[in-house]
């Protein structure tokens, strides 16, 4: 026998008398429960935290982290303000932009936001260029007046690479037969697809300095940025709006962050991944709970034991030990097959779901209909931290009932009829 007492027996009551294997049975249902329980939990979050990274990419990869907007003017002194950007460490990519709204006629019509980028600057900050289903961004070129098209708003317009459309601002031109709203006829150059309808149905892209001869600018509208850290891209933002105004003579600038756009649409994924993780954490407890009916009826079977080993000495806090060591030991099994299996299906989940669909001829996510026509998966070891500590504390708190039962054992009533 080792020590300490309450361990040697606890390891020994894991396994139930040979006359009564149900209470065996109901110890290998808690297991089974507890870890079907932490496998979906790990499994479910993993699959969230995918989603929502590949969100954020596909979002990102089209929104600046921050952008640097002068009030009521233009940026006149673009390379420079780009310069004084850049000196900024935690800046990794910078570019001016031009941005307004405009009324885009092919076949059809139909309204979308039109940017005027510089093609080579624009990959520091965006993944526009790596999305290009069609042509490419360099086509776009000073005085060219070509457009690139998301690939839905081009089949929205009736239009193709090499045709030509007409783009109408929302400023007007004084001629002799009145005012007329400015256009241009510009040639279809290229086609993205980014995977979300926001950009793909309603963004066209154009040269900078032809964006700013359609819209009457001396300027681009702004300066975008990429940071190392996105999430400190408004603080970023805020001291370089500052040093631009003491350096370039201007009093005003208008900062902005990718939060502030998309802030709704982050929060409600966050809130959902909370909330599957309270629902799927309640699957836990109850079979963590699964303990207490375990241990009930192993203290039930035990009661002659107990009642001797407190004749001979054993406290009724080393008598609650015990159970409780039982208990904990059969959570802590199903928590370690539940985290081992958790751990093996989040890390393969996507190469399994391709495998189901390749061999089963069926498709989980159309991407006729979804953005996201992959499962993803994305493993976070915190988060299986926090999972494997929680299922071990319902565990442990469903241990105190059964063993405070056991602890209450009077040795003269449990031998009176052995």
């Amino acid at each position: 026998m080792f020590r300490p007492l309450e361990v040697f027996i606890g390891l020994r009551y894991t396994r139930a008398k040979r006359r009564n294997h149900f209470i065996s049975f109901i110890s290998f249902v808690s297991v089974l429960g507890i870890a079907v329980g932490v496998t979906a939990l790990i499994t479910v979050i993993s699959v969230m935290n995918g989603f929502d990274g590949e969100l954020k990419q596909r979002i990102l990869g089209m929104v600046a982290h921050a952008t640097i907007e002068g009030v009521d003017s233009s940026v006149r002194d673009w390379p420079g303000a780009i310069a004084i950007a850049r000196r900024n460490p935690h800046v990794v990519g910078a570019a001016p932009y031009v941005e307004g709204q405009a009324l885009i006629q092919g076949t059809r019509s139909s309204g979308a936001l039109v940017r005027g980028i510089e093609p080579a600057l624009e990959q520091q900050v965006s993944d526009v260029g790596s999305h290009m289903v069609a042509g490419k961004l360099d086509d776009l070129v000073e005085g060219g007046f070509g457009i690139v098209l998301g690939q839905e708003l081009a089949q929205t317009l009736g239009v193709g690479i090499g045709d030509w459309v007409v783009v109408y601002t929302p400023s007007f031109s004084v001629t002799p037969i009145g005012a007329l709203p400015r256009s241009k006829r510009m040639r279809v150059v290229g086609l993205f697809a980014v995977g979300m309808q926001e950009y793909d149905s309603g963004l066209a892209l154009m040269q900078m300095h032809d964006a700013q001869v359609l819209y009457r600018l001396d300027g681009p509208t702004g300066i975008r940025l990429k940071l190392d850290d996105m999430f400190r891209a408004y603080a970023v933002a805020r001291d370089i709006g500052r040093e631009l105004s003491a350096n370039l003579g201007s009093n005003y600038y208008r900062v902005s962050d990718w939060m502030q756009g998309h802030s709704n649409f982050f929060k409600a994924v966050a809130m959902e991944k909370k909330v599957m993780f309270l629902i799927l954490s309640l699957i836990v407890a109850v079979a963590a709970f699964n303990l207490v009916s375990t241990l009930v009826m192993l203290v039930q079977d035990k009661q002659a034991d107990i009642a001797i080993l407190r004749t001979l000495g054993q406290s009724p806090r080393s008598v609650m030990a015990t159970f409780m060591v039982q208990g904990i030991l059969v959570g802590t099994l199903g928590i370690a097959l539940g985290v081992l299996f958790g751990v093996l299906l989040a890390l393969n989940l996507s190469s399994l779901v391709q495998w189901i669909e390749q061999t089963f001829h069926v498709t989980f996510l159309s991407p006729d209909v979804y953005y996201i026509s992959e499962l993803p998966s994305d493993l976070h070891w915190g988060d299986v931290a926090w999972i494997t500590v929680t299922a071990f504390v319902f565990c442990a708190l469903a241990t105190l009932y059964p063993a405070r039962r056991a602890a209450r054992t009077q040795p003269a009533a449990a031998l009176r009829y052995e």
